[in-house]
């Protein structure tokens, strides 16, 4: 008999401000950055459909009306989409202990705000089969320095963590990927109306108590998206794994492009990886080297725009050069080379 995978009820922490990807955040949440014209949330709701998740409680913060209007009709994902308001913020494993009494089962907690396009299924497939507690989702990254990472042991049960560890004090470069199959008494443990964190407090507390924590590595893409550099890469990597864009004749491809059905991009242009949102038009003869250009963005003639994201409504007029920087929605740049926050 093979190992039951189907979970019920995921929560989806979606209430951050984003403070470090403005001015990109100043008017769209986190959760609704596109990847590919897409909300970066969906890619995981989808994936918890994919694994047969029937309710997800969608706990929101900032900008929460946004994430209501978007994610209303949770049918269109086959999920039971709730909204859950926090007054303020109460951190990861707080915030999950709201919702409580939502849970009666095995359950599944993730972030809206990471890249999450994953196999949910054979994550929770290993927590049934480890009898784990807590299993965390785990990927691995060249630099593990701004994560917190994770030792296992041989069957993959946690043996130690550390957040954010300096160069010289990293042990593996097994991330916290922020993805979570719990077991529900486990939030016994996470104290009422505290401020509360599960990585910080409530994973070390289950370590120390000798509980039954065992780690994964996620089967998909995962990215964070943290930093506007970090959203870039993530529609790039993105695009090149969607294959080969349409495009008209005399346009130019190198490298992974998406545009847009809804995009024009006149003869003459240069893409080199880059990604095109909604009723982008791109005038003759401009250049695009690794640009994320969001929806109604107007890029002039001979423009060029280097490793750089626009933000919607942007207009750059001819021949301006753009170089690692970030544009806030409907910014307009009609002359010289370089406007905006750097690109990090």
């Amino acid at each position: 008999m093979g190992v039951e995978v189907k979970v019920d009820v995921a929560i989806i922490m979606a209430g951050g401000k984003g403070t470090r990807l403005r001015p990109l955040t100043n008017n769209i949440p986190k959760p609704l950055l596109p990847i590919l014209g897409r909300p970066c949330a969906e890619y995981f709701l989808r994936a918890l459909a994919d694994a047969g998740v029937a309710r997800t409680y969608l706990a929101c913060g900032y900008r929460h009306m946004d994430m209501v209007r978007t994610f209303r009709d949770g049918g269109v994902y086959g999920l039971d989409i709730v909204f859950s308001f926090e007054e303020e913020p109460m951190g990861t494993a707080g915030a999950v202990k709201l919702l409580q009494d939502k849970v009666d089962g095995t359950f599944i907690v993730g972030s809206g705000d990471v890249l999450a396009d994953v196999d949910m299924a054979e994550l929770v497939a290993f927590h049934r089969r480890s009898k784990a507690e807590v299993t965390i989702a785990l990927t691995e990254v060249e630099d593990p320095t701004a994560f917190g990472i994770v030792g296992l042991d041989q069957h993959g049960r946690i043996e130690r963590f550390k957040e954010k560890p300096l160069s010289e004090e990293a042990f593996s470069n097994l991330i916290n990927a922020g993805i979570y199959v719990l077991e529900p008494h486990v939030l016994d443990l996470v104290p009422e109306d505290t401020k509360y964190d599960f990585s910080k407090q409530l994973f070390p507390d289950m370590l120390e108590r000798g509980m039954a924590l065992y780690g994964h590595r996620l089967e998909g893409l995962w990215k964070d998206i943290g930093r506007p550099a970090d959203l870039l890469e993530a529609n790039l990597l993105m695009a090149e794994r969607a294959g080969a864009a349409d495009v008209s004749k005399g346009v130019m491809v190198i490298g992974g492009v998406h545009i847009d059905g809804s995009a024009t991009v006149a003869a003459g242009v240069i893409l080199d990886r880059a990604v095109l949102g909604g009723d982008v038009r791109i005038g003759a003869g401009a250049r695009l080297t690794r640009a994320l250009v969001l929806d109604g963005c107007e890029v002039a003639a001979d423009a060029i725009i280097e490793g750089s994201v626009l933000g919607p409504g942007c207009v750059i007029g001819s021949g301006v050069k753009l170089t690692d920087c970030v544009l806030a929605e409907g910014v307009r740049v009609m002359s010289g080379e370089h406007r905006g926050r750097t690109l990090e």
